[in-house]
C-alpha cells in the first residue's frame, strides 16, 4: 500500500498541472530561508557577538584568523548553515501548506474521478495547523540535532523523528479533507504503522539536498493516495461486516 502510493506520488511530481505549485513553493521557501538567515544573523551580531568577542579575547589566536570578529563571523555562518539545513523541512511545509489543498484536489479529481473530492480546511484552521506543524517539526529536529553528537544513532534519530512527525502531519492533512480532526486522528492511530512507514519515505526524501525542497508536494501526494487506499479498505471491511 505504501510503496504503491509512493510510486503514484513520484509520478505527480512530473505532472505539468502541478509544476506551477512546485515552483511557487520552492521560490517562497527560498525567500523564507533567506529571511531567516538575515534575521538570525542580525540577532546574533547584535546580541551574541559582543559576548563571544569577550570570551575569545583572552586566547592567543593564530595569525591566519585575523580578527576576533572574523572568527565569530565564520562560526556564526557555520552554525546558521547547519540550522537552516534542518529548517528546510518545516519551512517548506508551512509555506507549501498554502497550496496543498490545490495539490490534493487536483490529484483527487484526476486519479479518482468517480469519487467526491475533499473539502479544503478553513484558512484560520490551516494557519493554526501550519504553525503547530512548524513548531513540532522544529522541536523534533532539535532533538535529532543533539543526537547527531552520538555516534551510530544520528541518522537513525533523524529518520525516526521525522518519520513519525511528517507521517502524522501529512496524513492528518489528507484525512481532514474528508473527516473531522477526531476521526482523522482515530484513522491515523488505527493505521499508525502504515503511516509511519510512509513518513519514513518522506523523511528520506527530505534528507536529500535540493530535492528536499519538493518534500511538501511529495508528502501531500503520497498521503492523498495512501488515505484513499486506507479509506477503500475501511469501506470494504464495513461492507463485508
Amino acid at each position: 500500500m505504501v510503496i504503491a502510493s509512493a510510486r503514484k506520488a513520484l509520478g505527480e511530481l512530473l505532472d505539468p498541472a502541478l509544476r506551477q505549485v512546485l515552483w511557487k513553493s520552492i521560490g517562497l521557501t527560498l525567500v523564507g530561508l533567506i529571511a531567516i538567515w538575515f534575521a538570525v544573523r542580525y540577532a546574533v551580531e547584535w546580541a551574541a557577538l559582543p559576548y563571544f568577542e569577550a570570551f575569545v579575547a583572552g586566547f592567543a589566536l593564530p595569525d591566519w584568523t585575523g580578527t576576533v570578529g572574523l572568527v565569530a563571523a565564520i562560526a556564526a555562518g557555520i552554525a546558521l548553515a547547519v540550522g537552516l539545513a534542518f529548517l528546510i523541512g518545516p519551512v517548506s511545509a508551512v509555506i507549501a501548506g498554502i497550496f496543498l489543498d490545490d495539490v490534493a484536489e487536483h490529484i483527487e479529481r484526476q486519479d479518482y474521478p468517480g469519487e467526491p473530492t475533499g473539502a479544503p480546511l478553513p484558512l484560520g484552521r490551516s494557519i493554526v495547523l501550519g504553525i503547530k506543524f512548524f513548531g513540532v517539526v522544529v522541536a523534533g529536529n532539535l532533538v535529532a540535532l543533539i543526537l547527531l553528537l552520538v555516534p551510530g544513532i544520528n541518522l537513525i534519530a533523524f529518520l525516526a523523528v521525522n518519520a513519525y512527525l511528517l507521517g502524522r502531519e501529512y496524513f492528518q492533512f489528507a484525512a481532514m479533507r474528508f473527516a473531522g480532526e477526531a476521526d482523522a486522528n482515530a484513522l491515523r492511530s488505527k493505521y499508525s504503522g502504515t503511516v509511519i512507514m510512509a513518513g519514513l519515505l518522506i523523511a528520506g526524501f527530505m534528507a536529500i539536498p535540493i530535492v528536499n525542497l519538493m518534500t511538501p508536494l511529495f508528502g501531500a501526494a503520497l498521503m492523498v493516495h495512501l488515505h484513499k487506499a486506507i479509506a477503500d479498505r475501511e469501506a470494504r471491511s464495513a461492507t463485508a461486516a
